[in-house]
């Protein structure tokens, strides 16, 4: 029966050799056409999960790495292991300043129902006097309206005026120019400034005299006395 046995695993070690060596020569003759056969087959067994000495690292060691000293890995570790962890479960609580502000970020990010609704409320509050507002100044803008455009007519009409006034001035002032020197002179010449400058000083000192004469007539007009009452 041993030798039968002895038979059976070397019949079975033969063929898994030869099996072995087909792979090998299907491998060597796909590198030669360029192509690359890779059979893996790996299947590994699930890690034990030691729960009678769990690691639990020294905090005062140097060789620690700090991620591992911190208070969210004691939390990783007594969720794994509970008690065997060593750690003290009051230690994982948060402290009185981070409860404030983990209450401050739940009202911030999720407040009552009454403060949404405050909220809202005085949201559309807010929105509604905007628009109130706008409209109160479209409505007075509109009412403005006819005297703004009247004004731009008018200031349109003054304009044209004052364009048309300074064209015939000008063209006098060339005929002038024309008259005394005897020829056309350029508009842009030190000739025609310099008699456009005389010219209009004495238009000033005419303007001046006439205001004077008009101030001097007015204080000699003698007062008409009121009429007797009867």
């Amino acid at each position: 029966m041993a030798a039968s046995m002895l038979c059976r695993r070397t019949a079975m070690l033969c063929r898994a050799l030869k099996g072995l060596s087909c792979s090998k020569t299907v491998l060597s003759a796909n590198s030669q056409s360029g192509f690359l056969l890779q059979t893996a087959s790996y299947n590994p067994k699930p890690l034990k999960l030691n729960l009678r000495e769990p690691y639990v690292p020294d905090k005062d060691s140097e060789k620690t790495p700090e991620w591992q000293k911190t208070a969210r890995y004691d939390r990783k570790l007594f969720g794994r292991y509970g008690s065997a962890s060593d750690i003290d479960p009051a230690s994982l609580w948060p402290s009185h300043e981070q409860l404030d502000k983990i209450i401050a970020e739940e009202q911030e990010w999720h407040p009552p129902l009454e403060v949404m609704l405050k909220n809202i409320e005085a949201k559309e509050k807010q929105e509604t006097e905007k628009r109130l507002a706008k409209e109160k100044l479209l409505a007075a803008n509109m009412a403005k309206m006819p005297k703004m455009i009247a004004d731009w007519r008018r200031e349109k009409r003054e304009t044209k005026h004052k364009l048309k006034e300074e064209k015939a001035r000008r063209a006098k002032l060339l005929v002038e120019a024309r008259e005394r020197f005897g020829y056309a002179v350029d508009p842009r010449s030190p000739k025609f400034l310099e008699m456009v400058a005389e010219i209009e000083k004495e238009e000033k000192k005419k303007k001046k005299l006439m205001k004077r004469r008009l101030k001097e007539e007015q204080v000699v007009a003698p007062v008409t006395p009121p009429a007797a009452s009867s």
